[in-house]
């Protein structure tokens, strides 16, 4: 199985690391994406390398996505890749992990409508009027989504990511 991150310039550099290394504990090839390849840098300044274009990407490769938080998702929810990416996902029921504002890419994908989610408290009303069932709660699990507010909930997200591959 591989694994596939979303990240821009702006992610909130826990919520990137974190579950990239916990994927890696469990021994799955985990790849960051992005608009394009080369470095992203974090909120906090720590940098990662990019391995693979949202062009690039055939989603069959892959058995879970996970949307990084901070100011990324700002800039993936407008990349038309990206969102394919999200749906065939959604439509496969293949797993997907979003923490903070990374439901902002499921709003623009259009994939986040009678799901059960939790976010970033600055985006509540923004998944509410996409039609998600909007749960105040350190992670929120329905079927293969996972969902978490922010670094704070990383034990919860990472825990719950987990158990979505088992």
């Amino acid at each position: 199985m591989k694994a596939l991150i979303f990240g821009a310039d702006g992610f909130e550099d826990l919520e990137l690391f974190y579950p990239y290394h916990r994927l890696k504990e469990e021994r799955i090839t985990t790849h960051i994406a992005s608009m394009k390849k080369g470095l992203i840098k974090g909120k906090h300044g720590y940098e990662v390398n990019v391995d693979i274009a949202f062009k690039d990407i055939n989603p069959e490769d892959y058995g879970i996505l996970v949307i990084s938080g901070g100011k990324g998702p700002e800039k993936m929810r407008l990349d038309e890749n990206a969102l394919e990416i999200t749906r065939h996902f959604f439509k496969e029921n293949k797993p997907v992990a979003a923490i903070c504002h990374g439901p902002q890419v499921l709003v623009s994908a259009g994939v986040i409508k009678g799901k059960k989610a939790t976010c970033w408290l600055g985006i509540r009303d923004d998944i509410i009027a996409a039609g998600a069932l909007y749960e105040d709660t350190e992670v929120v699990i329905d079927g293969n989504f996972v969902s978490s507010r922010s670094p704070a909930d990383l034990h919860a997200f990472g825990r719950e990511m987990i158990k979505l591959l088992k």
